[in-house]
């Protein structure tokens, strides 16, 4: 099976093709806007460099988030529109679905930055078992995350930098979404179950306008 993932949910846009016989090809390039633009070239560019046809594609794995709002929905439409053209289905991973290393066993919670400034620090999390995710990802502050840890213990992955002022009690283990880790992933997962849409586990900073009282 040969999988192309896509990962724009974060500050870059990254792709993997891995397969059986391609092996695993990645580019990576740091951007903070501008995935819409970029996108469609390194696809072309990590398919040639991996000797790989578009046709050839069985699956696209996509991370869906939490993460970055506007770079979510440039690599889920773009999932979504590879999986139409070709008839192959579009995989949904979640950020901390994607940062779980392989062969992970007993229970983990995965935690990455969400708000970044304090005093309002806060967490995306989601649990695990063995690899399995047992809940949906949520964003917790950073008193709920310790509370959490406290009262049922977990492995705990993410953001070193991050964790680490905050959380002194327990090893952290580094960790990061990839699209080389969704795509691995996407080989496994039930396409019905883990559909290409968004994840955003709170609303959208942005606000649509109010609408003007008519006098």
């Amino acid at each position: 099976m040969i999988i192309l993932g896509i990962h724009t949910a974060g500050p870059a846009c990254e792709l993997a093709v891995l397969g059986p016989d391609a092996g695993l090809t990645q580019r990576r390039e740091e951007m903070i806007r501008g995935q819409d633009a970029r996108l469609p070239g390194l696809v072309t560019s990590v398919l040639a460099k991996a000797d790989i046809r578009l046709d050839q594609v069985d699956r696209f794995a996509v991370i869906t988030g939490p993460g970055s709002f506007t770079g979510i929905r440039v690599g889920v439409a773009f999932a979504r529109g590879l999986a139409l053209a070709t008839g192959r289905p579009a995989i949904g991973v979640t950020s901390l679905e994607a940062s779980l290393p392989e062969g992970q066993q007993g229970s983990a919670l995965v935690a990455l930055p969400a708000q970044k400034r304090p005093p309002d620090l806060t967490f995306w999390t989601q649990s695990f078992r063995s690899g399995t995710a047992t809940d949906a990802p949520l964003e917790l502050s950073l008193d709920q995350l310790q509370a959490r840890l406290i009262s049922h213990p977990h492995m705990l992955y993410g953001d070193e930098t991050a964790l680490a002022p905050h959380i002194r009690d327990q090893p952290i283990r580094a960790a990061a979404p990839s699209a080389a880790r969704a795509a691995a992933l996407a080989a496994e997962f039930d396409p019905e179950l883990h559909p290409a849409r968004p994840v955003y586990a709170r609303a959208p900073d942005a606000a649509l306008p109010k609408a003007k009282a008519r006098p």
